[in-house]
């Protein structure tokens, strides 16, 4: 039987955005097994600009599936709204530097920064309380003072004396 080339394929690239982040998934697969595979190396270009490196160690073992994935958090502070192009490019790593069994993936997403402030509800939140000639008593005050005046309470009926 002809032994199969080793090959990685990328299955799927899924970007979601949350505030100022970008959550990415990657799912790829290692052909003809994993078993076939020691190191991955994943690079990231964000804009065809490179932005991060990952070095993946394959496990073996028989819980292992010929399926993997992994997923990186990107900070986009500061990134501005419109089209943007995220490419994932994988490899076989030696100890040489050589780059075997390549596989890349491009896609292509709109960015729109969902800011906290656009999730809320429109309602305004008092944030302080200030008057003259008086004390303002909020509600977790309200309950420590009512814990303290019980535990009083308590240690009174301790120290009485019944006879």
């Amino acid at each position: 039987m002809p032994e199969q080339k080793k090959q990685i394929e990328i299955t799927e690239i899924t970007a979601s955005t949350q505030e100022d982040e970008l959550a990415l998934n990657v799912g790829f697969r290692l052909l003809p097994s994993r078993t076939a595979f020691s190191k991955v190396a994943s690079d990231l270009f964000f804009d065809e600009q490179k932005v991060d490196s990952l070095s993946l160690s394959i496990m073996h073992g028989p819980l292992a599936t010929e399926e993997s994935e992994f997923s990186s958090v990107l900070d986009m502070t500061g990134i501005p709204e419109g089209k943007h192009t995220l490419r994932i490019e994988m490899y076989e790593s030696w100890a040489s530097g050589e780059k075997l069994a390549t596989a890349s993936k491009e896609v292509a997403f709109d960015y729109v920064p969902v800011k906290r402030e656009d999730r809320l509800i429109r309602v305004p939140i008092v944030k302080s309380v200030a008057g003259a000639d008086m004390d303002i008593v909020s509600e977790t005050q309200k309950n420590i003072y009512r814990e303290m005046e019980e535990e009083m309470k308590k240690e009174s009926e301790g120290r009485r004396d019944y006879w």
